[in-house]
């Protein structure tokens, strides 16, 4: 019964499981490619020659290139299991009404599991195997930049390593799984009245820990933010992406609490636009649940890119450099990788989100209102969406900027060039307005009347 279940979800659901592959996908394929890099740049790595240099072996340990590798590897493990878990837990999610009625006529909590989890194998591992070999050519182009860059001896050979196979397997099939599970454990043991409930009304409230641990992680991102005010600089930059991580954390699990208020302002604006405009706004305020999920990766993309952004900016606004070249390079690479897996889990969630309205979309058009006013409603949707985002995310840069530039410079203010903050902004509103009208395009190509019937 749970293959049954399975193939059915991915039938049903087949754009909401597109995007999970998506993001395992790119997470394989980052994994790979850091792995990779790691047995690279090992200091104790012999090669057909008998090893490295002593000269080189020196110049990768000054450098600090084989923990620039570790932390890379740790950081897009961890931004794997963001997005995965997000994607994942959005697809499952959408399967609600399927699970509740399927309860409803004798399924077990079990067997409901056992077919969420079937149908994150089915996404997760042929995503895992073709992440790894396109990580084999990531590998090979990140090699070449640090020894362009100076980073890497040139005496210092790219070494495939068929090690990241089971390493971005095991990450991309234990996160989908997992999250899977995870998303569908409570669902599953709500009795079946109480789960149709559900699933057409949605859920009220954070649940009883998502909250407090929201609030805790807001309130440890401030308090260490406080504690890098009064340390060196060197070690208040370090200490930049543990603020950045805590705040990105309590925004993603207060959800609607924290984006809510956000989203009314930006939604206030926008409605002063027109009918379409006002129709957007009242969809957000009636959702907050739904598209707070599309804010907090934006939210994460913004916080990331201006932070390191920012850091770089300001320092050579105040001093004339920004650090060496090879730095530079490797951590706006970094920030590019980051920044790509929150991209990555905004786009899918936006998509699924338009999807998941095809009946609200047909009935707008059964009732009279044309496809141009449907598409500018959809426009208007993303425009609040990324300007929440962009409210949100940059709240969240100051925030943790602010420790490490007064520290610095003397000022907590950071210098952004006009074309990079115009950058940020319309990058985040073509990826808002790309995975909202996408879906709603391909919407509206078909008739409505069968979307009302069998939606």
């Amino acid at each position: 019964m749970a293959t049954g279940l399975a193939k059915a979800a991915l039938r049903a659901h087949r754009p909401a499981f597109v995007g999970t592959a998506v993001a395992a996908f790119f997470a394989a394929t980052v994994v790979s490619a850091s792995t990779m890099m790691l047995g690279t740049t090992s200091t104790d790595r012999t090669d057909i020659t008998g090893g490295l240099s002593a000269a080189a072996r020196e110049q990768i340990r000054e450098n600090g290139v084989g923990d620039m590798a570790v932390v890379l590897l740790i950081g897009s493990i961890y931004m794997s299991i963001f997005v995965v878990v997000s994607t994942m837990g959005t697809a499952v999610a959408q399967q609600h009404r399927e699970l509740a009625m399927v309860r409803s006529i004798g399924a077990r909590p079990r067997q409901i599991r056992r077919a969420v989890a079937v149908q994150a194998l089915a996404a997760s591992v042929p995503a895992a195997l073709a992440g790894f070999v396109l990580g084999g050519f990531g590998a090979r182009w990140w090699h070449a930049g640090m020894v362009d860059h100076g980073l890497l001896p040139a005496e210092v050979t790219f070494r495939f390593s068929w090690l990241a196979l089971p390493v971005c397997v095991g990450v991309a099939v234990v996160t989908t799984t997992l999250a899977a599970f995870l998303s569908a454990l409570r669902f599953s043991l709500l009795r079946p009245a109480r789960a149709l409930s559900e699933a057409a009304t949605g859920r009220r409230g954070l649940g009883a820990l998502r909250a407090p641990l929201g609030v805790l992680a807001v309130a440890g991102a401030c308090a260490v933010a406080v504690l890098l005010s009064r340390q060196p600089a060197d070690e208040a930059g370090e200490g930049a992406f543990l603020v950045l991580i805590l705040f990105c954390v309590g925004a993603g699990l207060l959800g609607p609490r924290l984006i809510g208020p956000a989203a009314w302002l930006v939604s206030a604006a926008v409605g002063r636009f027109g009918p379409s405009a006002r129709l957007a706004m009242l969809n957000v305020r009636s959702q907050p649940r739904r598209f707070s999920a599309a804010v907090v990766p934006l939210v994460l993309v913004v916080g990331f890119g201006l932070t390191k952004i920012g850091m770089h900016t300001t320092a050579k606004h105040r001093t004339g450099s920004a650090g060496s070249t090879g730095e530079v390079w490797l951590d706006y690479v970094g920030t590019g990788l980051y920044a790509g897996f929150a991209a990555i889990a905004a786009a899918n969630t936006l998509a699924m989100i338009s999807f998941e309205r095809r009946r609200d979309v047909a009935l707008l058009r059964v009732i009279g209102s044309q496809r141009a006013q449907v598409r500018a409603m959809a426009a208007w949707e993303a425009v609040v969406v990324a300007g929440t985002a962009l409210l949100l995310g940059g709240a969240i840069a100051l925030a943790t900027l602010a420790p490490i530039l007064s520290t610095a410079f003397g000022s907590a203010l950071p210098y952004l060039p006009w074309p990079v903050s115009a950058g940020v902004a319309v990058g985040t509103l073509l990826l808002t307005l790309l995975a909202t009208g996408v879906p709603v395009h391909t919407t509206m190509r078909r008739s409505p009347i069968p979307a009302l019937t069998t939606t």
